[in-house]
């Protein structure tokens, strides 16, 4: 999963990505809330996880327009060095969905991010077959069916539907995109990327009439769309 982390400490910033990224996660680190927000604006993430006291900006401000950018069940993680009950509550209030005290316990982190996310994307746990509709998606050999017809595509074409399919009306970024189908690749043309969308689109046959729509979104990414719902 893709995860933003803000805080104004560029060292303990750059650890929790590293603890993140060592349990299977992309992160991105930012240490002012305006920096955090822009990218909001242009970017997709799957979690925030925020220092309550940030300078530039309180922490319930900034949890309040990251709300605005972020996807509705997107989970934040704040963090204060504080354990007095009222700043937990008026986090928790704000609409954050847990906290932790620092200094942070690695372990701790790693499994409170976990159970985050299993909570707001139980599509993405890992279950062997996944069905939307008439698309059912076999992870373990990377089989992917329409009407009980298996379908020829390649390996990247199967974790890009997938991905489509777990974030159906969700529109995605172009880096977003990015990062969960090229992960090893740092450079990947735009013209790559359409490509394979394009190929998506028409081996699925993602039409109307089928009940599904891929559209690009402009100066974005892509997002599909489930029509009749």
């Amino acid at each position: 999963m893709r995860i933003a982390v803000l805080d104004n400490d560029r060292s303990q910033a750059e650890l929790i990505c590293q603890v993140l990224t060592s349990a299977g996660h992309i992160c991105h680190s930012f240490q002012t809330a305006k920096d955090v927000l822009a990218q909001l604006r242009k970017d997709s993430y799957d979690m925030l996880i925020l220092d309550w006291q940030v300078v530039d900006l309180g922490g319930a401000e900034v949890l309040r327009r990251a709300r605005e950018k972020l996807p509705d069940n997107a989970p934040v993680l704040f963090l204060t060095t504080s354990s007095g009950e009222d700043d937990i509550v008026a986090g928790l209030t704000a609409g954050a969905d847990d906290y932790m005290i620092k200094p942070l316990r690695r372990s701790e982190m790693v499994a409170r991010v976990q159970a985050l996310l299993r909570r707001a994307y139980p599509a993405q746990n890992g279950a062997e077959s996944l069905q939307f509709g008439q698309y059912v998606f076999e992870t373990r050999p990377g089989r992917l069916l329409m009407d009980g017809i298996v379908l020829d595509v390649t390996h990247k074409e199967f974790y890009l539907a997938l991905l489509f399919f777990r974030n159906i009306g969700r529109p995605l970024s172009r880096a977003y995109i990015h990062e969960a189908v090229w992960i090893r690749e740092t450079v990947v043309p735009s013209r790559t990327m359409d490509t394979h969308v394009s190929r998506v689109r028409n081996k699925l046959q993602l039409k109307p009439e089928n009940g599904f729509r891929l559209v690009p979104v402009y100066s974005y990414g892509y997002r599909l769309e489930k029509l009749g719902a």
